[in-house]
């Protein structure tokens, strides 16, 4: 714990604004100012102190945030770094392993992906065949991945694979950290529908890595994703970071975040339209004179109320973990709504503009990338069929999915 021995928010705000005041100095590089917040323990004061942190409420992290916010001064990286590589770590890893790559994530020196799904084992990922065999002192991983972002330019990944073929399925699996910049990982890119490609797929070909990049014991990989997907599921929001102030203009810092965000929201420039767009219902309406059309006010006020409804829910979940609370089952019933509005917001959508909403052509172009984008929102994550036993089982108690392949050995499960 650190000397906050009783948290009182105006008292950090207070502490952290003459930090800063002393600290801040816009011409650093980037890592140079990261690296001074990571030695203060302000980058995540919410962390352990032994991890960087200074042992605060989770609440502090917010307040810390809207300091650097009001100053003009970037915070944490962001990216799967911080948001699912760094807290799963934390929780799991060893003491050698979080000492090797924690201050590195936190402060961005180090990129990261995720390899989870393959072609096989995407909604069912404890059906994945991706091996894992210990050779002397080093893992060999051999298998595909797919679904990967970021992979083309990340320095290490999460991945889980099978280092137990005699074990049931979710016995068998372990969970990894990968670097990537190595000859057994190719990583090609996946051209969509929507003629974005923000994905990859990972071929592994006797990738290796030190034993004890094994995050936590051999065999607990399942339960370990399940702290990662929980935190990818938990209604994160794609917001783009502003550094700007009116009071001066951008220095070297600001210029080196602002890159490094244009290179993260790049990947994710269509994922507006795979939300179904919801905002651009009544603009739609207006434009093709079907504003006061009963049927069409009546459709777009259900988007417009479960979108409302959604976002209450949301706020919940955040109350929650700005309380400390670790991300729970919460996480799917916003994921499950998220792939409900989008396909409201779509069908909506292609009653306003009828066939024009197939066009690829100025402002319909829009709503022809809603039409063939919002069906991954229901896959993205985890799938809508997915969500629902999450949420029948953990929080409606009903009974488990009937199963017969949880205690037969993976070797003699049909594939």
């Amino acid at each position: 714990m650190s000397q906050h021995s009783t948290f009182d928010s105006r008292s950090v705000r207070n502490e952290v604004d003459a930090w800063i005041d002393t600290n801040w100095d816009p011409e650093l590089p980037l890592l140079e100012w990261r690296e001074r917040l990571v030695t203060s323990g302000w980058m995540v004061p919410s962390w352990p102190t032994k991890w960087f942190g200074r042992g605060l409420a989770a609440s502090a992290d917010r307040i810390v945030a809207d300091a650097l916010r009001d100053r003009g001064a970037p915070g944490a990286p962001i990216g799967s770094g911080m948001s699912l590589a760094a807290p799963t770590l934390l929780e799991h890893a060893s003491d050698q392993l979080n000492r090797d790559l924690i201050r590195p994530t936190i402060t961005g020196a180090i990129t990261w992906c995720q390899l989870f799904s393959e072609p096989g084992a995407g909604s069912d990922l404890a059906s994945l065949s991706t091996t894992a065999t210990l050779d002397g002192d080093e893992w060999v991983l051999n298998g595909q991945k797919v679904w990967n972002t970021s992979a083309h330019h990340a320095d290490f990944a999460i991945v889980v694979a099978r280092s137990d073929w005699d074990a049931p399925k979710h016995r068998g699996i372990s969970y990894f950290v990968l670097p990537m910049g190595q000859a057994g990982v190719e990583v090609r890119g996946i051209k969509q529908m929507n003629r974005h490609a923000s994905f990859n797929e990972v071929f592994l070909t006797d990738a290796r890595l030190p034993a004890h990049f094994l995050v936590g014991d051999r065999g607990d990989g399942w339960r370990i994703a399940r702290t990662t997907l929980a935190h990818e599921r938990s209604f994160a929001t794609l917001r783009r970071p502003s550094y700007r102030t009116d009071s001066a203009p951008p220095g070297r810092a600001v210029r080196e975040a602002e890159a490094e965000a244009d290179e993260h929201f790049a990947t994710y420039v269509w994922y507006p339209q795979r939300a179904g767009r919801a905002d651009l219902l009544i603009p739609r309406a207006q434009e093709f004179g079907l504003d006061t059309d009963p049927r069409i006010r009546d459709a777009i006020g259900r988007v417009a109320g479960f979108q409302r409804a959604s976002e209450w829910t949301a706020l919940r979940a955040r109350s929650a973990r700005a309380l400390g609370r670790p991300p729970g089952p919460e996480g799917s019933i916003g994921k499950l709504a998220a792939s409900e509005l989008a396909r409201r917001s779509a069908k909506t959508h292609g009653q306003i503009s009828g066939a024009h909403g197939m066009l690829d052509d100025g402002a319909q172009s829009t709503v022809a990338e809603v039409l063939v984008s919002t069906p991954a929102q229901s896959i993205a994550g985890g799938t809508d069929e997915i969500q629902r036993n999450i949420i029948g089982e953990n929080i409606l108690g009903l009974p488990r999915e009937p199963s017969h392949d949880r205690e037969t050995p993976f070797r003699d499960l049909p594939r």
